[in-house]
């Protein structure tokens, strides 16, 4: 990866976390504010990589963390899916 690759991706994620916490604390819209409240999470997931983003690591480097990260993602909405149907469940039972 060259110097300049390197930069861009770093600045790309810092971007992307500036921008989507503007867009949670912004008053107009909640559709900003339901975009921001996404993209806080998959910035601070892409956030890992930036100690990977220097010049002369490789890119099959990167693109595994990447993929690490997106596993992370998945197995995390998958729980979080899950819990949220047991507790409808549970509830349900409650009746």
């Amino acid at each position: 990866m060259t110097a300049l690759q390197a930069k861009s991706i770093e600045w790309a994620v810092i971007l992307l976390c500036v921008g989507s916490i503007v867009l949670i604390f912004q008053p107009f819209s909640l559709t900003l504010f339901s975009i921001g409240c996404v993209t806080v999470v998959i910035g601070a997931l892409a956030f890992n990589l930036i100690p990977f983003c220097r010049p002369g690591m490789p890119a099959k480097k990167l693109l595994k963390v990447v993929g690490i990260v997106l596993a992370i993602l998945a197995a995390a909405a998958i729980l979080g899916i899950l819990t949220a149907q047991m507790y409808v469940w549970y509830l349900g039972t409650l009746r």
